[in-house]
C-alpha cells in the first residue's frame, strides 16, 4: 500500500494532525464516559451531550471552566473520569502515545519526535527523547504524589471542608496540570488563610507552569550543589533565565497590583488580603482556582487578571496562554523595532529571526482569535440581562488561555456560546499556530510579485 494513501501514516508524518486527532479522540471518549449514568450523582439532573462535551473538553484542555458542579453533580466514578482526563491532557496525549509505542517496540517517526521536541523541549536539549519522556512521567507522578500528601494534611490542618486522599489527589493533579478543577463547589474559598495546603497548591501551580525543560535544569543544578559544596557560577540556559525571571516578575507584579486594587475590602484581614492577592496572581496564569469571588472583583483587578491570563505559563508546561517566553520575545522585538535595531536581544543574547517571527505570529493569531471570539460572544449572549462586556472578555480569555476562572458567565452561556468556548479551549490548549498549520497547508509560490510601498502608521 502506498504510504501516501495510508491515513495512519499521514498522521504520524504530520505531528500537528496527530496532536489534533489524539486530543479530539480523548475528548470524544471522555464525553462518552461522562454521559454514562454511573458518572452522574444520584440526585443530579441528567447531563446533556453539550454539557458532557464541554466538561470533557475543559478537562482534556486543562482549563477548568464548568457548566456543571464537579463536586455535587458527578459521582465518584465521574470525578475519577475527569481526573484521568486532566492527567492525560496535562501530560499531553502524544507523550503517552510515544511511551506506549516504545513499550510495544514500535518505532516512532523522526518527524513525530521532532514535533515532540518542539512541544516539550528545546531541540538541542532533547537528544534522548525516549529517556526524557520517561523522566517526564516519573517527575509528574512524584510531584503529584508529594503534593497530594501535603494537601491531605495541609488543608485539614488549616480548616475548611474535610477531605480525604481522593480529594487531595484530585487537587494535586489539577494544580500541577494547571487545570483549575476543584472537588469543592466554591473552589478553595472555604479554606482559611493559615491553611498550609493552599501554599502546597500554589507551589504545584508554579512548578507545573515552568515547563519540563526548566524543571529538569533546576534538578540538575540542585544535584550539582548537593554533590559539591562549592561550585562556580552556574551557566543557566537562556530559556531557563527568561522563564524564571519573567515568572517571578509576573507573580510579584500581579500580587502587588491586586493587593493595591483590592485593599478596600474591610471584611478580610491584611494577611488574608495578601494571601488572596498572591494566590490569584499565581492561579491567574492558567491554573483557575480561586480563594475569592471573581465576580465581585473590581474592573481594574479583573484587567490585571486578564493580562496575567493572556501571558500564561511557559513552553513545555501544562499551562496555557501565549507563554512567557513568547511574550518576552515579542516585547523585545517591538522595542528593537522602535529603537531601529536590526537584532532582537534578550539578556545579552541575540534571538534568531525565526524565533522572533514565530513569537510575533503567535501573539498576532491569539489577538485575532480572541477579538473575533469577543465579538461572537457579544452577539450570541446579548439576550442575557446580566452579561456585560468585561465578563465577555474575561470568559473568552479564560477559555482560550485555558485558565478556568469565571466571573459567573459560564453557566449562563447559550448553546452557541458553549460551542465557541469549547472551540476556544481546544485551540488554546493546542496552540493557535499548531491549529493553523494543520488546517492551512504550506504553499510556496513559484514566483515573486514586484515590490511596492504603502503608507503605514
Amino acid at each position: 500500500m502506498d504510504r501516501q494513501a495510508n491515513p495512519i501514516s499521514r498522521l504520524w508524518r504530520h505531528p500537528e494532525n496527530l496532536l489534533l486527532t489524539t486530543f479530539a479522540l480523548l475528548i470524544a471518549f471522555g464525553t462518552a464516559f461522562l454521559m454514562m449514568p454511573a458518572s452522574r450523582a444520584a440526585t443530579a439532573p441528567s447531563l446533556s451531550f453539550l454539557d458532557g462535551l464541554f466538561t470533557a473538553t475543559s478537562a482534556v484542555c486543562v482549563t477548568g471552566l464548568v457548566t456543571r458542579d464537579t463536586a455535587t453533580e458527578f459521582s465518584r466514578f465521574g470525578q475519577t473520569v475527569i481526573l484521568v482526563l486532566i492527567q492525560l491532557g496535562g501530560l499531553g496525549v502524544m507523550t503517552f502515545g510515544v511511551v506506549a509505542a516504545q513499550l510495544m517496540l514500535r518505532q516512532v517517526s523522526f518527524t513525530s519526535q521532532a514535533a515532540l521536541r518542539g512541544v516539550f523541549f528545546d531541540g538541542y536539549r532533547a537528544a534522548d527523547l525516549n529517556r526524557a519522556l520517561r523522566n517526564i512521567v516519573l517527575l509528574t507522578l512524584i510531584v503529584e504524589l508529594l503534593g497530594a500528601i501535603g494537601i491531605r494534611y495541609g488543608l485539614n490542618r488549616g480548616g475548611g471542608p474535610a477531605g480525604g486522599w481522593f480529594e487531595a489527589t484530585f487537587l494535586s493533579v489539577s494544580a500541577f496540570c494547571n487545570a483549575g478543577f476543584s472537588i469543592y463547589s466554591d473552589s478553595l474559598m472555604s479554606f482559611s488563610a493559615d491553611s498550609p495546603g493552599l501554599y502546597v497548591i500554589m507551589l504545584l501551580i508554579v512548578l507545573g507552569g515552568l515547563g519540563y525543560a526548566v524543571l529538569f535544569e533546576l534538578l540538575a543544578r540542585g544535584r550539582r550543589l548537593v554533590r559539591r559544596r562549592s561550585v562556580g557560577p552556574l551557566g543557566w540556559t537562556l530559556q531557563s533565565r527568561v522563564v524564571l525571571l519573567s515568572s517571578a516578575a509576573l507573580i510579584l507584579g500581579g500580587t502587588l497590583a491586586l493587593l493595591a486594587l483590592e485593599r478596600g475590602d474591610c471584611e478580610r484581614t491584611v494577611p488574608r488580603q495578601l494571601l488572596d492577592a498572591l494566590f490569584q496572581s499565581i492561579t491567574a496564569r492558567t491554573a483557575g482556582f480561586n480563594t475569592v469571588d471573581i465576580g465581585r472583583l473590581s474592573l481594574p483587578a479583573l484587567m490585571i487578571i486578564m493580562l496575567l491570563m493572556f501571558v500564561g505559563g511557559s513552553p513545555g508546561s501544562c499551562a496555557g496562554g501565549v507563554k512567557t517566553t513568547t511574550t518576552v520575545a515579542w516585547a523585545a522585538s517591538v522595542l528593537a523595532r522602535i529603537r531601529g535595531q536590526a537584532d532582537v536581544n534578550i539578556l545579552e543574547r541575540r534571538l534568531p529571526s525565526e524565533t522572533v517571527r514565530r513569537a510575533e505570529l503567535v501573539v498576532s493569531l491569539a489577538i485575532l482569535w480572541n477579538a473575533f471570539g469577543i465579538l461572537l460572544l457579544v452577539v450570541t449572549e446579548r439576550a442575557g440581562t446580566s452579561v456585560s462586556l468585561d465578563r465577555v472578555i474575561f470568559e473568552q480569555l479564560s477559555a482560550f488561555c485555558t485558565v478556568g476562572l469565571s466571573a459567573g458567565m459560564t453557566s449562563e452561556l447559550s448553546v452557541a456560546g458553549k460551542l465557541w468556548i469549547i472551540a476556544s479551549m481546544f485551540v488554546g490548549r493546542l496552540g493557535s499556530l499548531t491549529v493553523m498549520v494543520a488546517i492551512l497547508k504550506e504553499k510556496q509560490l513559484p514566483y515573486r510579485y514586484p515590490a511596492d510601498r504603502v503608507m503605514v502608521g
